[in-house]
């Protein structure tokens, strides 16, 4: 009994320190997004990302050029502060080498005549492991677009 109380209990801490790993990447590619920072969040997607959000108006977006388009036109020029916070993550182990979180995405930000603002989105990531290294490969994203355009 007490060998399988710790093969449990271990097994029980790996998936812990797995959803922790999910949970860290997922706002590492946020933060690269806020920082308007193309090349981090290229490294962290896979070439072949899909996607649904709302800026694709309701059409499943494959590849890297139209989140491109945001980074180059948007996000890099956008020289006020970004906040984003990530609520009530939860993350699904889909095996050793595949992970889907499903979170809440509240974004503070300036707009154009310096008032805070707030916008939110529901978002889900799909993740897989490919040597050593986490990629997203797809998400899809609710409400309010991650990028505030005013």
């Amino acid at each position: 009994p007490l060998i399988l109380y710790l093969f449990c209990a271990c097994v029980c801490f790996s998936s812990a320190v797995r959803k922790q790993e999910i949970i860290k990447i997922t706002e590492q590619l946020i933060e690269a997004i806020n920082n308007g920072d193309f090349e981090a969040y290229a490294k962290i997607c896979d070439p072949g990302l899909t996607s649904f959000e709302p800026e694709a108006l309701g059409n499943l977006v494959e590849g890297m050029d139209f989140h491109r388009f945001y980074f180059e036109n948007l996000l890099a020029k956008n020289s006020k502060p970004i906040h984003t916070t990530i609520l009530n993550p939860h993350v699904h182990m889909i095996g050793e080498d595949a992970a889907c979180i499903a979170y809440i995405r509240l974004t503070q930000y300036v707009d154009n005549q310096g008032w805070p603002r707030s916008s939110q989105s529901e978002e889900t990531r799909v993740w897989h492991r490919r040597d050593s290294k986490w990629q997203n490969i797809h998400f899809h994203c609710s409400g309010a677009p991650a990028a505030p355009l005013q």
